[in-house]
């Protein structure tokens, strides 16, 4: 169950959304790629929890997701308390990331900076010893906490701390995102409502945020990243030996 990086998200299609390309380009390194969704995310005006399980796991092959859980804390009923905690921690020591990805400090969605908090407050809590839990055969887990946590930006712009490529993989987060056929880029909304994210034009708006964020770093397709307790640690300049951006 290890895997590389593990990535949160408060519903189903927020990891897409805001970091597919980052987790298409890292599965594309060899780099195995989990997502724990905290919610199933049942209160969405279209669709239900059914489909959506269904569209995670189609989008979860289309990325390379090594690793998909969902932890059905309550779609807009997302509390912060130990039982949660708890929920998180399991997975975290499951898994044993070095790198978690999770959503934005703050939101358009109060679930989204909720499940950001939760996850936050979690993953220290998951290095501690005395805090114990077990697997699902039994056994005492180890304490395991991540040694770089990021945040990806979601509805409301932050100022990134970096910008991943995601030039070659644009494609690949497009075919993931529209996996979510029930939640965006919704031609005909049939018998249910339009919503503020299934119309073409906020899938025309995430492509030039994209694409945005992507001239600022001198790539034509970027993801914004924000590295929680600033500032961001080096060991080596070997990152920026890696690529000469255009800018």
């Amino acid at each position: 169950m290890k895997v590389d990086v593990l990535v949160f998200a408060s519903h189903p299609d927020d990891a897409e959304l805001n970091c597919g390309g980052t987790i298409a380009a890292l599965t594309e390194q060899g780099k195995k790629v989990g997502v724990i969704d905290l919610t199933k995310g049942e209160m969405g005006t279209r669709g239900n929890d059914q489909i959506r399980a269904k569209e995670a796991e189609k989008a979860s092959e289309i990325l390379g997701v090594s690793y998909r859980a969902n932890l059905d804390l309550g779609d807009s009923f997302l509390l912060n308390n130990r039982k949660n905690q708890l929920k998180i921690i399991e997975q975290v020591r499951l898994t044993q990331p070095h790198i978690c990805i999770t959503g934005a400090p703050f939101d358009r969605h109060p679930d989204h900076g909720k499940g950001t908090n939760l996850t936050l407050d979690a993953l220290f809590y998951s290095g501690l010893k005395k805090i114990e839990t077990r697997d699902s055969n039994g056994a005492e887990q180890k304490p395991w906490r991540p040694a770089h946590i990021l945040h990806y930006m979601q509805d409301r712009p932050f100022e990134p701390d970096f910008v991943f490529d995601i030039s070659d993989f644009w494609e690949i987060k497009k075919e993931s995102i529209l996996a979510f056929a029930t939640q965006f880029n919704v031609n005909d909304p049939g018998d249910e409502p339009e919503t503020y994210i299934s119309s073409e034009n906020y899938f025309k708006q995430h492509e030039a945020r994209a694409r945005y964020f992507g001239h600022l770093a001198g790539f034509p397709f970027g993801e914004p990243f924000k590295y929680y307790l600033e500032p961001t640690p080096l060991k080596s300049m070997d990152v920026f030996f890696e690529h000469s951006p255009k800018r």
